[in-house]
């Protein structure tokens, strides 16, 4: 991230949520993180269409922006966990409200 997008990220709450929201798996993956802590290897079960680099690359973002926080534990196997931040979980309630918007049928209008 340059300095200008940490710039509009924090003094533009519309534009730091389009940045967090862009990209085709960020939803996806902040969306698991809600139900816990979810392990790489997970999220790539549950996106098998996604590449390795892509969902690396949200992973990373995500954490820029301070959404989600990524912790080593230290077990054999060594893995990494995510999980939502404090500014990630308030996020929670706009996802909720999105879901109950159902856009559905808008979507299968086109």
């Amino acid at each position: 991230m340059t300095t200008k997008e940490n710039e509009v990220g924090l003094y533009c709450p519309k534009e730091f949520l389009l940045k967090m929201l862009t990209g085709k798996w960020k939803p996806c993956i902040f969306r698991y993180a809600t139900q816990g802590p979810v392990r790489f290897s997970q999220i790539i079960k549950l996106l098998p269409e996604a590449t390795r680099q892509s969902l690396t690359n949200a992973l990373r973002e995500l954490e820029e922006c301070n959404i989600l926080e990524r912790r080593v534990v230290k077990l054999k196997p060594l893995h990494v966990e995510y999980t939502l931040s404090e500014l990630g979980e308030e996020f929670i309630p706009i996802f909720r409200a999105v879901d109950e918007l159902n856009l559905l049928p808008v979507m299968q209008k086109k």
